[in-house]
């Protein structure tokens, strides 16, 4: 854990940050008693999360590069109070145009992931760095899961606006705290952001995300699904062509070509494609009614109590991978973390009657989400110069959720191709899934093993040899109270 002076400084990061992830999923839960209170259909519902992802795959990237050339403090104390913002507005809001457009402020958010890390290796001790990083993507990961088990709870006895009014207390005190004790980094990139890089990462990123979201209700041979993914390769293109011209580009593409940053990249796009899909999927298996054959009729918060597992399990796996990752390297704990992804996706494909094998495998499951998060962040940390640290770490989460995207869109087709006369899905669409899935965790684990290895097993290569320098011996940009 980090020394004293710089747990305050974690403790915020961390609040943040794990509020963000919580947000990604609690709603999901709650989106039939959204809809209901809102009186809307079910497809409008839906872009209370599409909202929230477009945003977050857009202002991730953007602003950990606008931290790296700005002040990383700065920007993480702007991201806590839109954050703050857009969770009073979604508290507050009367109709489901105003919680759309409070997902979107929400969405500002993702930035908190790599602001977080460029902090961590700013700030703290080189001994510090590593294990900081992986208790941190342990408070990422368990987010998510915190988000499933608590939604059903919170909804049930209050509200569903408490989902949004309890985030809004966390991030003002964050806020407050990391104003006085956060302290502001030295390290900065020289340039400026580059706008028109932005405009079109934005505009890929919507123009393939935005399909992928919403195929099923817009159906996947409609001109406007086909057209936008034509539209997100040309813009992919344009993009790329941009930054290699640019003398200040957003993503330095020459540290994408990195062999440790692409290989981390594959392997967090097919994990993230299967990890993401178990989290959409596997509440909805849980809840459908034993009359389709499988399942066990489960209420939202008993759905969640089943995926507690996994929450205790990454959490636990995460703030482990500190430790073992000195001895046994990131590649190590990244190529294990995706092989339990497959063995668990893998056992769920064959075995799926009994609630014990549910729950085990969503154990089995947040052991590997816990070693992969944590070993992804060191990897990428490691392996860049210290001034692209936010933007490469925000690209990689945006490229896990590319792949979790993909991966939710295929499973659907998948699970949803063929249904009962009841409306609901066979027990062969959810088999063919989970096989699905396991196959990409396999695919991650083998892309892990591309992975260069660094000297000593770890990630304190040179790269990250002069990123911890102590705060005692770098020269602040300007004055203020430390923690």
């Amino acid at each position: 854990m980090p020394h004293k002076s710089t747990r305050l400084t974690f403790a915020v990061l961390a609040t943040g940050a794990g509020v963000f992830s919580m947000l990604q999923s609690l709603i999901a839960p709650a989106l039939p008693t959204v809809q209901h209170a809102l009186h809307t259909s079910q497809s409008t519902a839906t872009w209370v999360m599409t909202a929230y992802l477009l945003s977050a795959s857009i202002f991730t990237p953007i602003l950990g590069r606008v931290g790296d050339l700005i002040g990383k403090k700065r920007t993480l104390v702007a991201v806590l109070v839109t954050v703050a913002v857009g969770c009073l507005l979604a508290a507050l809001a009367p109709g489901i145009g105003v919680l759309i457009v409070a997902r979107v402020v929400q969405g500002v958010g993702g930035a908190l992931f790599p602001l977080s890390f460029g902090i961590i290796r700013d700030e703290f001790t080189p001994s510090e760095v590593s294990g900081s990083i992986s208790n941190l993507s342990a408070v990422i990961a368990a987010g998510g899961g915190v988000g499933m088990v608590a939604a059903g709870p919170i909804v049930t006895a209050l509200d569903y606006r408490w989902l949004f009014w309890i985030p809004v207390a966390i991030v003002a005190l964050a806020t407050l705290i990391a104003v006085r004790y956060v302290p502001e980094s030295a390290n900065r990139a020289q340039g400026q952001v580059n706008w028109l890089g932005a405009a079109l990462l934005s505009a890929w990123l919507v123009a393939l995300l935005l399909p992928l979201s919403q195929a099923a209700v817009w159906g996947w041979g409609s001109a406007r699904v086909l057209g936008l993914f034509a539209a997100a390769v040309v813009l992919f293109a344009l993009w790329l062509a941009a930054e290699a011209r640019s003398r200040t580009p957003l993503i330095d593409l020459k540290v994408m070509r990195l062999p440790a940053v692409w290989t981390t990249n594959t392997a967090a796009f097919l994990f993230g494609a299967g990890m993401y899909a178990i989290w959409s999927f596997l509440p909805g298996f849980v809840q459908t009614p034993p009359s389709a054959g499988y399942g066990f009729g489960a209420s939202v918060t008993a759905a969640g109590l089943l995926m507690l597992p996994m929450l205790v399990a990454m959490f636990l796996s995460g703030v482990l991978s500190g430790r073992l990752e000195p001895v046994l390297g990131a590649k190590t704990l990244l190529t294990t973390g995706a092989a339990l992804g497959a063995v668990a996706c893998g056992f769920l494909a064959r075995w799926h009657d009994e609630r014990w094998q549910i729950a085990l495998v969503a154990g089995v499951f947040g052991l590997g989400i816990g070693l992969a998060f944590a070993s992804m962040a060191n990897l990428i940390v490691g392996s860049v110069p210290a001034d692209q640290t936010g933007a490469a770490t925000g690209m990689n989460a945006n490229i896990r959720t590319i792949g979790g995207s993909i991966g939710a869109a295929v499973t659907s087709v998948l699970v949803t191709g063929r249904l009962q006369p009841s409306g609901l899905p066979y027990d062969s669409g959810y088999t063919h899934g989970f096989t699905l899935l396991a196959l990409l965790c396999l695919a991650a684990a083998l892309a892990a093993l591309l992975v260069p290895a660094r000297r000593g097993g770890g990630t304190t290569g040179p790269a990250l040899a002069t990123a911890g320098t102590p705060r005692a011996e770098q020269q602040p940009v300007s004055p203020g109270p430390r923690g």
